[in-house]
C-alpha cells in the first residue's frame, strides 16, 4: 500500500518520469505555456518552480552560488539552451515575484479518452491577463508577534531619544552657566587691572623726585668737603 506517498508516478518508472518532466519543463521555458493533462501539469509545477527560484538574481549574487545553481538546473533540465533561457530572460521577468511562477487553467476533457486537460503557463508572460492590473509593491509577511516586537522597539527608541535630548539640554545649560561665570571673572579681573594701573603710574612719577633730592644733597656734601 502507498499510504502517505504524495508523489504521483504518472504510470511511469522513475527514469521515464524524470525524462518526461525535463522535456516538459524545457518546452514550458521555451514557449512559456503548454497544454497537457491536469496530473502532469501539477507534477510539472512542483518540478519547475524550485528551479525558477534558483535562477533568480538574488540567489546568484556570487559566482560560486551562480555556478552551483546552474549545475543543479542543468542536472534536472538536461538542456543547456533551456538553462541559459531560464537564467536569462525568465529570471529577469520573474525577479520581483515571491513564488507562484506558474498558473494552471483547466480546459475540459479530451475527446479520445476523456482525460482532464489543462494549460500551464508562466504567470508573468500572460500580458492579456495582467493588462488591467496595476503593479503591486513588494511586501513582506509579518506575524502579530512581530508587530508587538516592532512597537516595543519603537517605544524604546523614542525613550532613548527623549533621554538623549534631555541630557543634551542639561549639558547646554551647564555650558551656558560656565561661560557666564567665565565672563564675570574676566570682568572682575579687568576692573582690578584698571585699579592697579594708576597706582603704578604714581609710583613711577615719585621715583625720579627722590633721585633728584639725593643728587642735590650729595652735591652739597661735596661742596662742604672742598671748603
Amino acid at each position: 500500500m502507498r499510504h502517505g506517498k504524495k508523489v504521483n508516478h504518472l504510470g511511469r518508472k522513475s527514469a521515464h518520469r524524470k525524462a518526461m518532466l525535463a522535456n516538459m519543463a524545457c518546452s514550458l521555458i521555451e514557449h512559456k505555456r503548454i497544454n497537457t493533462t491536469v496530473a502532469k501539469a501539477k507534477a510539472l509545477k512542483q518540478f519547475i518552480e524550485p528551479l525558477i527560484t534558483k535562477s533568480k538574481a538574488e540567489n546568484n549574487q556570487t559566482t560560486e552560488k551562480g555556478t552551483h545553481n546552474r549545475r543543479i538546473a542543468f542536472k534536472n533540465l538536461r538542456d543547456k539552451y533551456a538553462v541559459t533561457e531560464l537564467f536569462g530572460s525568465v529570471s529577469d521577468k520573474v525577479g520581483t515575484r515571491p513564488g507562484g511562477y506558474t498558473r494552471i487553467i483547466k480546459l475540459g476533457n479530451r475527446l479520445g479518452d476523456n482525460a482532464d486537460m489543462a494549460m500551464i503557463e508562466l504567470v508573468d508572460y500572460n500580458e492579456v491577463y495582467n493588462a488591467g492590473k496595476p503593479a503591486k509593491k513588494k511586501t513582506t509577511r509579518r506575524s502579530r508577534r512581530g508587530k508587538k516586537d516592532d512597537q516595543a522597539v519603537v517605544e524604546k527608541a523614542t525613550e532613548n531619544v527623549v533621554e538623549e535630548s534631555v541630557e543634551e539640554a542639561k549639558e547646554t545649560k551647564a555650558v551656558e552657566e560656565v561661560t557666564e561665570e567665565i565672563k564675570e571673572t574676566e570682568e572682575v579681573t579687568q576692573e582690578i587691572e584698571e585699579v592697579k594701573e594708576p597706582k603704578a603710574s604714581e609710583e613711577e612719577v615719585s621715583e625720579p623726585e627722590t633721585t633728584e633730592q639725593e643728587e642735590s644733597e650729595s652735591e652739597e656734601k661735596k661742596n662742604d668737603s672742598e671748603a
